[in-house]
């Protein structure tokens, strides 16, 4: 193969930049050099080519024959070079694809995930929002966070979240209602829920108040158009204080009863198969210090 004879890289990139602008002042400002490196990589260049390629004047700069076919030419390698250098980091990208309740998306994991990807850039997160678990291995998705009990089995399961359960509704329903409340009060009330496994969230809470709540039970087919019926004031919903932290610290929903809390037996889980690749186990580890961060800040919530 025979050796190629080409210029200095940094010569071409002054020179196309100057070329294009028809300014070694602009090429240098787009460099983020000094105007006198522009001028000083161009003459080297001329002499490594043996010819003129800018007609210098007092106040403009135009390009020579040499200039104006060398410039076409370097404007394409650069492009080519811009272009494989994309097409190299693309290759280090890894992509996760995570499966998880829209409710646990939306209000927890989406407002979060900005962090992760400044702090990972080469590793893209896809997300496979589903009311059901997904396929967990080879041929489904890498990581399902899930909601329940921790008994999945066939995958690995990893505490994430412990979450806390209390009726909460809008301040407009909560006006509408005694100020001192019983938690026999709520069989009158209209509770909603979103479809689940035994046992439910309201059977959880009633059996850590030795109440037995009879009367409406409205059932929504997600959490998240549980959260919108609450807050347009329909009713009250049990809620889950990991993942509406945010939106009780800024007072759309209230908790009835602040003193009467589930604790402990309902958690966010990371479902995951065979050895994670070191990609997941970043993310994995990710999340657990992000939960350990929404889990302090429970502590401090007024309930």
């Amino acid at each position: 193969m025979s050796k190629r004879h080409l210029p200095s890289l940094h010569g071409l990139r002054a020179f196309e930049s100057a070329g294009r602008h028809l300014s070694f002042s602009r090429a240098a400002l787009e460099l983020s050099v000094s105007q006198s490196a522009i001028s000083h990589h161009i003459r080297q260049l001329e002499d490594e080519l043996g010819t003129p390629l800018f007609v210098r004047r007092t106040r403009a700069i135009a390009l020579t024959p040499a200039g104006t076919v060398l410039l076409a030419h370097a404007s394409q390698a650069l492009d080519l070079l811009a272009a494989g250098s994309r097409a190299a980091r693309e290759t280090q990208r890894c992509q996760l694809r995570v499966s998880l309740l829209p409710s646990f998306a939306a209000h927890w994991l989406v407002p979060r995930l900005p962090r992760f990807q400044a702090a990972h850039p080469d590793i893209e997160i896809m997300l496979d929002p589903a009311l059901v678990k997904a396929e967990v291995g080879p041929g489904g998705v890498d990581l399902a966070i899930r909601y329940g009990q921790g008994d999945w089995p066939g995958s690995e399961v990893q505490l994430l979240l412990r979450e806390q359960l209390t009726p909460v509704c809008s301040p407009a329903y909560r006006a509408t209602l005694p100020t001192l409340l019983h938690p026999a009060d709520l069989a009158s009330c209209p509770r909603l829920t979103s479809r689940t496994r035994p046992p439910s969230e309201w059977d959880s809470w009633a059996s850590l108040t030795g109440t037995v709540l009879h009367g409406p039970l409205h059932m929504l087919t997600d959490y998240n158009i549980v959260l919108q019926a609450t807050l347009n004031s329909q009713g009250i919903a049990m809620g889950r204080l990991a993942m509406l932290a945010d939106i009780l610290a800024s007072g759309q929903l209230v908790p009835l009863m602040p003193d009467i809390v589930a604790r402990g037996e309902i958690a966010y889980w990371l479902l995951t198969h065979g050895k994670r690749s070191p990609a997941l186990t970043v993310f994995c580890d990710w999340l657990l210090a992000e939960a350990q961060q929404t889990t302090q800040r429970m502590s401090q919530i007024d309930t």
